[in-house]
């Protein structure tokens, strides 16, 4: 099993490739180590498919739940994990810098921090602010004894806020501030990315599986995107199917949703006993 540092050398590097790398989102120990075996090469958490997964709505976890996640999936592999920290569960940058502490704690390598106030009239917080909360994850990663790769994470798309030339602005102010990586969730066009790209000099991540544009892993390499995640879409997938063989038993009492179900033989080699 690699070190805490070994991985967070291995997880920067590997932003630092020609091309881009898939990182996908586990909710739960069993996915963690079925995408394990798969052969990918990091993992990342995803807030929202946990939330779900405990049968909550997203942006209601508070800090030690998602920490207690993040060190379970963490446990459940020997990749690099980076995490998802919402906002740094409060306002003020020392919060962002105690979240960073105690994620690292946890043996993640990473861990995302966003903009987004959780204040629904005025739910993205002011540039200056924003940076400020940046800059203080940033010396708190710096001060870690391994590489942590902080990702800064400008949110207007998600809030009704599709505004490409603030969020290129937000994104600007947050490379000055010093975060290793950039991301600006759902961004809807192929032109929208490739502005984010060429407007920064940090590795950009993409979220795919959200609805809008739906582009591959050699497109958005060739664009010039390092990291690439799914966020909740693997989550939402399962769910889906769970919900479509549900309504099949229910609306027309049939089961021809088990001929798509994954062999016990399959799964069962992947997980302990």
């Amino acid at each position: 099993m690699a070190t805490q540092a070994e991985k967070g050398q291995a997880f920067r590097a590997l932003h630092q490739r020609e091309f881009a790398f898939i990182i996908p989102n586990p909710w739960d120990v069993g996915t963690a180590r079925l995408l394990t075996h798969l052969g990918f090469v990091a993992l990342a958490t995803t807030s929202m498919g946990y939330a779900f997964s405990l049968g909550r709505r997203d942006a209601t976890l508070g800090r030690d739940e998602t920490l207690a996640y993040a060190s379970a999936i963490v446990s459940a592999t020997e990749l690099p994990v980076s995490a998802d920290l919402e906002n740094g569960f409060g306002d003020s940058p020392e919060a962002a810098a105690e979240t960073i502490k105690l994620a690292a704690a946890t043996g993640l390598v990473g861990g995302s921090i966003e903009d987004s106030s959780r204040n629904p009239n005025k739910p993205i917080y002011e540039l200056e602010h924003a940076a400020d909360r940046v800059r203080a994850a940033v010396s708190a990663a710096r001060a870690l004894s391994f590489d942590f790769m902080l990702t800064a994470r400008a949110e207007n798309y998600l809030h009704g806020r599709p505004d490409i030339d603030d969020t290129i602005r937000r994104l600007q102010a947050y490379q000055e501030a010093g975060a290793d990586v950039l991301y600006a969730p759902g961004l809807a066009t192929r032109d929208d990315i490739e502005s984010v790209v060429r407007s920064v000099d940090r590795p950009v991540n993409v979220v795919m599986g959200l609805q809008g544009v739906q582009l591959s892993l050699d497109d958005l390499s060739s664009i010039g995107v390092k990291r690439i995640s799914v966020g909740s879409a693997l989550c939402r997938t399962a769910l889906g199917a769970f919900l479509r063989a549900a309504r099949e038993m229910r609306d027309h009492g049939t089961f021809g949703f088990a001929a798509g179900a994954v062999s016990p033989r399959e799964v069962s080699p992947v997980f302990k006993g």
